[in-house]
């Protein structure tokens, strides 16, 4: 096989090419840190099922087999996937709408979502789609993941008060709150509250104080990442010695022993067509906080990420979700700077991840069915505070006020809508604040700063200015939602007294002329030309003229393109004579070798 080969094969499996440089130091810091994600996984697993509705079991097979395909289809060396908060809430909500939690048929439907968004994401990868989701914007994100960190927090209260709260919304929660108290448990909140206290107390204490006691920095943020773990043995120990164990306090119950099974997802046409929206929100969300912390790792380490790669390998590993009994999984924050600060250095740490969730299955099932459910609503709540950033919205707010609206928005629309409704109001809403934005471009008239060639703003600076020649740049490209805008600010400057002579238009911000913007410069010359005032151009890029030069426009302009802003002024102003610049170039200039030194 040519090495052009392999480089193409290595595109679509990159373990042919991390794989070639596998060696003994390597295994082992893979090996170390595919021990502490292991032991952090199999409650988070555990959990984030329960979270969806599902049986834990289902989370730890989802974090078995898709490891082990990412590992062979995924770009980044850190990146953990597995069962995630946001996802597993968007997972409840979506087949809440089809069948009932618990049932026979709502697992069935988690494989079918499993499967369509694995289909979904490697769709996308094999195309190339990854740029799509840029129209999530970041604000959006924050919003939606915000108030999703709230309803999932709400979500828990029945499981840390042993009441019967059921709801996707918080007002939903909210209003079944008063009567579900009446029925509180007192062992399960002594239990459950008691864990969300001590969780609390390592994460904002636990680090300092080992490090009072001369733990090493490093290992000591490892260490209370592995809290949760600690924190689940000392309340099963604490509820069994109660006697509360499977009585007062609920436990996860019977976990089957072995391997995850084979599965077949259900190909019920309607069942499909019910699904699908949600898969795709539950595809888009998912990829988007995953490469988010893929990339945001590999910086740090000078590493690279293939965004559309990515598509592919979790794309794969939601497929391989569906047919091993799992649900839809993407990566995980925690967990992946878990294995980043562990010292994970290649993909095969998530294969050796999967090993020690195998082994877990194996081995640990008579005592994973005793943990008390409380504490393990306890680790979401935990894991969900940092996913609740309210300063951000005060930040945003501060900075871009078009934004906060978008932000605060898809947070409400979440928080009283649901997931899927909120995440669809943000990006709607995304895309109606550009819409307007550019449809109302800013624009400014400018003048020569004396003795200089720069123009400013008139209104901002002090600039030299001539009644006769009008000089509008314009900072946004030109397309069919503000060319009204653009008509309306001509008019506003040519019908001002005195008439100007000439009117510049400064191209230097516009990438983009469409044919509607086109076809209205067409009609503005002609107008202008009937009220003789030149119409000049100046600053057009280069692949906006290549496509001016095959119009008619540049035939017949009233006036001139020049080169620069400089030149028209040089020109009109009257004082002298600058060089113009040709409106068409028949063939580009040659590129010139430059030898440095």
């Amino acid at each position: 096989m040519s090495q052009q080969q392999r480089a193409g094969l290595a595109r679509w499996l990159p373990i042919l090419d991390w794989g070639r440089r596998y060696n003994a130091g390597l295994l082992v810091d893979d090996l170390l840190a595919a021990v502490i994600v292991a032991l952090m996984l199999v409650p988070q697993a555990l959990a984030y099922a329960m979270l969806a509705g599902l049986p834990p079991v289902v989370g730890l097979y989802a974090s078995l087999v898709p490891l082990v395909i990412y590992t062979l289809l995924g770009s980044s060396a850190t990146l953990s996937v597995g069962p995630m908060a946001v996802v597993s809430l968007m997972t409840a909500s979506a087949l809440s709408q089809v069948a009932k939690s618990g049932s026979s048929d709502y697992v069935a439907a988690a494989l079918v979502l499993a499967l369509l968004s694995g289909a979904i994401l490697l769709v996308m990868g094999l195309c190339r789609l990854g740029f799509l989701v840029n129209f999530l914007s970041h604000p959006v994100m924050t919003g939606f993941v915000s108030a999703s960190g709230i309803l999932i927090a709400a979500s828990q209260l029945k499981q840390l008060l042993g009441v019967d709260l059921s709801g996707s919304t918080l007002p939903a929660l909210l209003s079944r709150l008063p009567s579900a108290l009446e029925s509180v448990s007192l062992p399960t909140v002594i239990i459950g509250m008691g864990s969300l206290l001590l969780l609390w107390a390592i994460r904002g204490w636990g680090k300092p104080v080992l490090e009072y006691c001369h733990v090493p920095s490093r290992v000591a943020g490892v260490l209370i990442k592995l809290a949760p773990i600690a924190t689940i043995v000392l309340a099963a120990l604490v509820a069994g010695a109660a006697g509360w164990l499977g009585r007062d306090v609920a436990v996860i119950g019977k976990i089957p022993a072995g391997l995850p099974p084979l599965t077949l997802p259900d190909w019920e046409p309607e069942l499909w067509r019910s699904l699908i929206g949600s898969a795709v929100l539950i595809s888009i969300v998912g990829y988007v906080e995953s490469v988010s912390v893929a990339q945001a790792l590999a910086v740090r380490r000078g590493e690279r990420v293939d965004p559309d790669q990515e598509l592919i390998g979790l794309g794969g590993a939601n497929l391989a979700a569906a047919f091993t009994g799992g649900m839809p999984i993407t990566g995980g924050f925690s967990r992946s700077v878990v294995n980043f600060d562990a010292g994970a250095r290649t993909p095969a740490s998530s294969a050796f991840t999967a090993a020690g969730i195998a082994l877990a299955m194996l081995f640990l099932s008579p005592w994973l069915r005793e943990l008390p459910m409380a504490t393990l609503a306890a680790t979401i709540v935990i894991a969900t505070v940092s996913l609740i950033d309210l300063a951000a919205f005060k930040r945003v707010w501060r900075y871009a006020h078009g934004e906060g609206i978008a932000m605060t928005v898809t947070a409400l629309a979440t928080l009283m809508l649901g997931v899927d409704v909120g995440i669809l109001v943000g990006v709607a809403m995304s895309l109606a604040l550009h819409l307007y934005g550019t449809s109302r471009p800013h624009s400014a008239e400018v003048g020569r700063i004396p003795g200089t060639e720069h123009f400013r703003n008139v209104r901002r600076y002090s600039v030299e200015t001539d009644a006769g020649v009008a000089i509008l740049r314009v900072d946004e490209s030109l397309y069919f939602a503000n060319v009204r805008h653009l008509e309306d600010l001509i008019t506003a400057v040519v019908n001002r007294d005195p008439t100007p002579r000439d009117l510049v238009l400064v191209c230097q911000a516009v990438n983009v002329i469409d044919a509607t913007a086109l076809e209205s410069l067409e009609a503005l010359n002609r107008r202008l030309q009937d009220r003789q005032i030149g119409l000049h151009l100046a600053e057009v890029k280069g692949p906006v003229m290549d496509r001016l030069c095959r119009t008619e426009l540049l035939e017949t302009l009233n006036g001139r393109v020049f080169l620069s802003t400089f030149d028209a002024w040089c020109e009109l102003h009257g004082r002298g004579s600058a060089p113009l610049s040709h409106p068409c170039i028949e063939s580009p200039v040659p590129e010139r070798s430059v030898t440095i030194g």
